[in-house]
């Protein structure tokens, strides 16, 4: 399944919102520094649709607050 995401970084708790079927947005507390914010991205989604963390893969927009996620 591939999903939408907008990444808030820097936020002031870590949270995920459902906007729409395929569609979320993730605050997280973590910088946008050297992947960590993308890596705490990964951990919330993991805990949110109960899958390890492995399942998840970031295919566009390591770099941008809009990503593309897929979760096996």
């Amino acid at each position: 399944m591939k999903i939408s995401v907008r990444v808030k970084a820097n936020a002031r708790k870590n949270e995920v919102q459902q906007l729409d079927e395929n569609q979320f947005l993730i605050g997280v507390t973590a910088p946008p520094v050297e992947g960590k914010a993308n890596e705490k991205v990964i951990e919330l989604l993991a805990e949110h649709f109960h899958r390890p963390k492995r399942c998840i893969t970031i295919l566009r927009g390591k770099t941008s607050r809009d990503k593309i996620v897929e979760i096996e």
